[in-house]
């Protein structure tokens, strides 16, 4: 009988060792990884060409958006206002339409709506298979100073908690 109960309380033990450590390797996995920005260039619809390398230094967003997204045209005055907010020496954005949405859309609508950052045509869907094969839009990615994805947004951004954390990266940064 001192046997089984010794048996069960060696097995409980092992049982509770394990789900510590794979606690303990999921929070290492989720919180200590952090993941970087891929190194790619941006060709900006004035043609002049722009890499996260030389980004470096500046908190910034990446979005991924298309004329043909609702959700995307109606966040885009929100988009205006954020950039608007926080541009700057050390903060910048840029907007990638993706590879599916004309070329002429993206143009006419960059025009009448007076987009104020920098507009990507992702012509060749490159940069949208770089980051991670973007294919939900809109998808806006937060990058910091030092190239690290902080946030990544799937769909309708939360612009409150959003310009939180740009506050917060850009008090952190200068």
């Amino acid at each position: 009988m001192a046997d089984v109960r010794r048996f069960r309380f060696s097995i409980g033990g092992v049982l509770a060792a394990l789900v510590i450590a794979v606690l303990a390797a999921t929070a290492y996995l989720t919180l200590g990884r952090t993941e970087t920005v891929p190194d790619a260039t941006f060709t900006l619809l004035s043609g002049q060409k722009l890499t996260t390398v030389e980004l470096r230094g500046k908190v910034y967003l990446v979005h991924f958006w298309a004329t043909s997204c609702a959700t995307c045209i109606k966040e885009m005055p929100q988009m205006i206002q954020t950039y608007n907010r926080f541009s700057g020496e050390h903060f910048d954005f840029i907007a990638v339409a993706m590879s599916y949405d004309p070329p002429l859309y993206v143009t006419n609508y960059t025009a009448t709506h007076h987009l104020p950052f920098k507009v990507v045509m992702d012509a060749d869907g490159s940069l949208a298979q770089q980051f991670h094969d973007v294919q939900l839009t809109p998808t806006t990615y937060l990058v910091d100073g030092k190239g690290r994805i902080l946030k990544r947004i799937l769909g309708e951004a939360d612009f409150p908690a959003l310009h939180r954390m740009i506050k917060e990266e850009l008090s952190g940064s200068t």
